[in-house]
């Protein structure tokens, strides 16, 4: 199942760091560096069926500017 509820983590210091490790980087290495981070977090939660929800949860919400359709996770 997943969490959708805040945890006591530090999560101002969480997102400092995250936008300290993109500093210096070009889009496109700031999209690697995301897609390398999501998939050491999907390894560590280590359960497909939250992943998919957690991907879902993400997405809702989120207008895509590109009218192509996306294509499944």
């Amino acid at each position: 199942m997943l969490k959708t509820q805040a945890t006591d983590l530090p999560y101002d210091e969480l997102y400092e760091a995250l936008i300290a490790s993109h500093e210096g980087l070009s889009a496109e290495q700031s999209h690697l560096l995301n897609a390398r981070l999501v998939l050491l977090l999907a390894n560590q939660i280590g359960d497909a069926q939250v992943l998919h929800a957690a991907f879902a949860a993400a997405r809702a919400g989120v207008v895509a500017t590109d009218p192509r359709p996306q294509a499944p996770i």
